[in-house]
């Protein structure tokens, strides 16, 4: 089982940021070595079948298992990300809320309903995912800059041609 990076033990409401290599997992501790997360239906706990594949679902299911069955081989942190911008709210209300989504099937959107949204809203009481945003800005950044490459390749072919066409002219007087 892989460590926490920082080897400290979670506190009820914390939430845990998992490791998956090209993406993140998030889920809420609620104590006793236990989290409650969102994941695809078919993922198990344990045996690997976690991927970016069940990102492609548009169903998951709050499940209630072990930190470190969650976790597998993976690295995790605590990452209260948000504890700056928001208050948390309160352990037993983050738990009761948590264990009445339990074993339910709830929409799933990786752009507007995953695992940190699910996460983020049982601490804070409002749906965020730091790595969506991340994925836009870096999206619309690798457009811009593509938009910007193509208009000055424009500008060149532009202007070449322009200075061709008068070359023309010149050499047929």
């Amino acid at each position: 089982m892989a460590p926490t990076l920082f080897d400290k033990k979670p506190d009820i409401g914390d939430l845990i940021e998992i490791f998956r290599g090209t993406y993140q997992h998030w889920a809420i501790y609620i104590g006793d070595g236990h989290v409650i997360h969102l994941a695809a239906p078919t993922e198990q706990a344990g045996d690997g079948a976690y991927s970016m594949m069940s990102m492609m679902c548009d169903r998951a299911v709050v499940k209630k298992e072990g930190l470190m069955d969650v976790v597998g081989t993976d690295e995790w942190k605590i990452n209260n990300l948000l504890d700056k911008k928001y208050e948390p709210r309160p352990a037993h209300v983050i738990i009761q809320e948590a264990e009445s989504f339990l074993n339910q099937e709830l929409p799933y959107c990786v752009f507007r309903g995953n695992c940190e949204h699910f996460a983020t809203e049982l601490r804070y009481g409002k749906a965020q995912s730091r790595q969506v945003r991340c994925a836009v800005r870096t999206a619309v950044a690798a457009g811009v800059g593509v938009g910007l490459v193509m208009a000055a390749i424009g500008v060149v072919v532009a202007v070449a041609n322009r200075g061709g066409g008068s070359k023309e002219k010149e050499s047929k007087r």
